[in-house]
Parts: C-alpha cells; sequence; structure tokens
C-alpha cells in the first residue's frame, strides 16, 4: 500500500509496456483480494491507496495504466474523485474502472458520464478482471506512445523546416563575400519590379565594379583580390539603411545594388556614398592610375510600366557603368531616364 505517496510532475512519459493498476479502495478485504487477482500475473503492478485524499497525489507519482476506483469511501464520493482525475491533464486519459458493491445502470450511466471507462461490480471474477486491465493498459498505453511519435516527427518537421530555412538563406548568399548572390539578385529585381508596377514606384539600380582589378590581382594575388572583394562587399552593405535595400556580388569583381521605392536623385546620393567610402580606405592598387582601390558605378532608374522591360533596366545600368569607366574610372554614371 502507498502512504503519502510523492508528488511528481503533472505530466507523463511514455511507459515502457508495464501495467500499472492504482487500486482506491478503503477495504483491506477487497484490498487484498485485488492484490493476490494480480499477484500471479509478473507484467502487472498492482499499487493500493485507502484514503480517497490520496489519490489524486498517488496517480500523479506512480503514472498507472489503469485506475481500480471504489464508489462509496469515507468522506469522499468515487463520482468526484473521477471529476478530480479528468480535471487534471496528465490524468484525463488515464482509464478508470469504477468498482461498485452495486449493479446499477444509474450509476453505470453516471459513472460514464463523467469519464468512467469500465464498471465492475465486486467482486469481479479474475479472468475478467485481468482482461480489463490488460484491454484497458494496451489503449492508453498505444495512445501515449502514439502521441509520443506525433510530437517526435513534429519535432523533426519543425527541425527539418528550420534546416531549410537555413540552406535557403545559405542558398542565398555569396560564398567570398556573404552578401545576396547572383540568384538572389535576380530574384529580388524580379519580386521589386512587379512590386514597382503595382504601386507605381520608382526602382534604382547601380551597377558597380572594382576599377582595374585584374591587374589588382596581377600585382597582389588572389588572396589579396578575394580580401578586396570582400572590403567591396562590406563598403556597399554598409551605405545601405533600408531593409528592402540589397547589395549582391554580380560576378566576378562585378557588385549591384537594387534600391526599391528610391528616386534617381537618393540613389546618385547612395551611390557617391558607396564611392567615397572605397576611395577613404585608400587599399594601395599599384596597377592604377590613382594609386588606390576604386570603384566605377552606372545608374538607371525608372517607375516600372509598360515602356521598359525589367532587361532594359539592367542593360541601362551596365552601359552607364561602362560610360563611367570610358570617362576615367571612379565615378557615378548615369543614365537617361525612361
Amino acid at each position: 500500500m502507498l502512504e503519502n505517496p510523492p508528488l511528481q510532475s503533472d505530466t507523463f512519459a511514455v511507459p515502457d509496456d508495464k501495467v500499472r493498476v492504482l487500486l482506491v479502495d478503503d477495504q483491506p478485504i477487497i484490498a487484498e483480494a485485488v492484490r493476490r487477482m494480480l499477484a500471479g500475473h509478473p507484467d502487472i503492478e498492482c499499487h493500493i491507496v485507502t484514503r480517497a485524499e490520496d489519490a489524486s497525489r498517488a496517480a500523479l507519482a506512480l503514472r498507472p495504466t489503469v485506475i481500480l476506483q471504489d464508489l462509496v469511501m469515507p468522506g469522499a464520493d468515487g463520482f468526484d474523485l473521477i471529476r478530480a482525475y479528468r480535471a487534471q491533464p496528465a490524468l484525463a486519459e488515464v482509464p478508470v474502472i469504477v468498482l461498485s458493491a452495486k449493479e446499477e445502470a444509474c450509476l453505470k450511466a453516471k459513472g460514464f458520464a463523467l469519464g468512467a471507462n469500465d464498471y465492475l461490480v465486486k467482486l469481479p471474477d479474475q479472468l475478467e478482471l485481468v482482461a480489463r486491465i490488460r484491454h484497458h493498459s494496451r489503449g492508453y498505453i498505444s495512445g501515449l506512445q502514439r502521441d509520443a511519435a506525433y510530437r517526435s516527427l513534429r519535432a523533426s518537421q519543425q527541425n527539418l523546416a528550420r534546416a531549410n530555412l537555413e540552406l535557403h538563406k545559405l542558398a542565398a548568399l555569396d560564398g567570398l563575400t556573404g552578401i545576396a548572390n547572383r540568384r538572389r539578385f535576380d530574384e529580388a529585381l524580379r519580386l521589386e519590379w512587379q512590386r514597382g508596377r503595382r504601386q507605381k514606384n520608382s526602382l534604382s539600380l547601380l551597377l558597380c565594379d572594382v576599377d582595374y582589378f585584374k591587374l589588382y590581382n596581377d600585382h597582389c594575388g588572389h588572396p589579396a583580390g578575394d580580401l578586396c572583394l570582400k572590403k567591396m562587399a562590406a563598403v556597399l552593405t554598409g551605405q545601405l539603411k533600408r531593409p528592402a535595400d540589397l547589395a549582391a556580388r554580380y560576378g566576378g569583381e562585378e557588385f549591384a545594388l537594387l534600391l526599391p521605392d528610391t528616386l534617381v536623385d537618393g540613389a546618385l546620393q547612395l551611390a557617391e556614398g558607396c564611392r567615397g567610402a572605397l576611395e577613404r580606405l585608400a587599399l594601395p592598387h599599384p596597377g592604377s592610375n590613382h594609386g588606390t582601390v576604386t570603384m566605377s558605378m552606372g545608374l538607371a532608374s525608372t517607375v516600372p510600366g509598360d515602356h521598359m522591360m525589367l532587361e532594359e533596366l539592367v542593360a541601362q545600368a551596365d552601359e552607364a557603368l561602362y560610360e563611367a569607366k570610358r570617362s576615367g574610372r571612379n565615378r557615378v554614371a548615369v543614365a537617361a531616364q525612361r
């Protein structure tokens, strides 16, 4: 018998296949008779509580797979105990078999209405008692194991979703500079073009190129060239102030800045900020007539609409970039607006 059983958590772990019976009955003769009925079955544990006030605490501590509940106990109503079990999340689904001295339909109906799973007149036949205990225990254990499997599956799905999100983010980043790659830029450009068409907002595009980058690699080596590109990316991202603005590595030493909702004057101001910030770094460039690493930039801006295609905006920025190079590099050239 349990006397003052310890308190445990109000949630149950998934049990093993052990059948664990909690008998709540104040009559020692009944308790001993049930214990003897179950004693010859090694897969069944039997625990007994003789005081009604200990019933819920014992159930929480023992994690039974079946509760055998007497209906008449000193100072307590067995129906009230059933209500108490069902009111606690950890006991709400534990099968309850009512043990009653009376075979009355109204008592059975009330027990089932309150959440009892079965009703036996005591003392029941041993074979029937064991069979019912095992039947209800199997169903309860299976339910717990099924719920645990669902929780594990949901957790796995959530972990997979997080992993896929991280992979998607990584797939959108340039491996060297850590900023958006060409694929991410193309996606963003299409989306912002469509949004600009719907909302009639301006869209500006800057194409940027490190001046004389091949000569830089020839003089300083490829590791230094990689570091130069990383610093270039840092300069560009450092000038962006809005979440919608995007800096991307367009290809090789060429970068792109996508500026939604930005008029040409604002885009030009940002471009000059980028160009000046790189110039102020004063990275030595033995192959440049400027003596330091600089960039040329081409700017195109429009309000997306039927008058031009997305590809034309890119072509305009590209042509403006080459104009900046033809004009002496380390400058920003602006394409005529359309």
